[in-house]
């Protein structure tokens, strides 16, 4: 059976520890090309390389084409199954509700990825 623990996310603030496991965290994420834009579901178990690689446009594709490298939404998971799960579903559901998601925890459609590498980001505490 698959450990279907999600920390829900919270515009980019989350209990996760050390900034090592950040970095291999199972998450699912959302790109967007700009507010109410082209959106991008996606999953990885290094978020901010990841992202980094979309904002290089190394990533060949979808992403690419259309320019979509703003971290609007994110999710952390403990396993790597339960985040390819979760993007499944997030990708079948309607577009509204995708939007509803992000609004919900990033009203301003802020790039999280700003947050996460600059000197102040700090997780919650545990």
């Amino acid at each position: 059976m698959l450990n279907n623990t999600v920390i829900p996310a919270h515009a980019g603030i989350y209990s996760t520890g050390t900034e090592a496991r950040m970095e291999r965290q199972p998450c699912v994420y959302v790109l967007a090309s700009k507010r109410n834009g082209t959106l991008y579901v996606g999953v990885t178990s290094n978020l901010i390389k990841r992202v980094w690689e979309h904002k290089q446009h190394f990533v060949a594709g979808f992403t690419q084409k259309y320019r979509v490298d703003r971290l609007v939404w994110y999710e952390l998971h403990e396993t790597m199954e339960s985040a390819i799960s979760r993007e499944k579903a997030i990708k079948s559901w309607k577009r509204s509700w995708k939007i509803r998601s992000i609004d919900a925890v990033n009203p301003e459609w802020r790039d999280l990825y700003h947050d996460m590498v600059s000197p102040g980001f700090r997780h919650a505490p545990e």
